[in-house]
């Protein structure tokens, strides 16, 4: 757990290899196969931190490791639901070679009024631990 919140604090967020106009800055695209949830939980933090609000976007089996996401942030505290868009994607199938429609949402999330204090608070904790660590 502590490998993946260093790499999400370490990760570059203004990273420029693909175009402003093709891809929101504060998009965080979710796969169920690629990280672990609570690497894009991080994440979206993190982009909070940086920005008022967060959007996650998955499409087909995805859609749920966002929707959990999303509820993670909101029961904890963290974020506010702005707006869900959901919409279907032509896409083509690998297999077969064929259009297929996949499922697609968008989750628009923003910061709560208390955002800074909860992370100043998480922050604080995980200094102590890693104090107690050293100890």
């Amino acid at each position: 757990m502590e490998g993946i919140t260093e790499a999400v604090e370490n990760i570059n967020i203004n990273d420029s290899s693909s175009s402003p106009s093709s891809q929101k800055r504060n998009r965080i695209q979710v796969s169920n196969t690629k990280k672990p949830l609570f690497f894009y939980v991080n994440l979206a933090k993190r982009y909070m931190q940086q920005h008022t609000d967060v959007e996650l976007s998955a499409l087909g089996m995805a859609i749920a490791t966002v929707v959990t996401i999303a509820e993670i942030l909101k029961n904890s505290g963290f974020a506010v639901e702005k707006k869900i868009m959901t919409s279907t994607v032509d896409m083509k199938d690998e297999n077969r070679g064929r259009p297929i429609q996949k499922a697609k949402i968008e989750i628009l999330l923003g910061k709560t009024d208390k955002f800074d204090e909860l992370m100043a608070a998480a922050e604080e904790e995980r200094e102590l631990a890693n104090g107690e660590e050293r100890s």
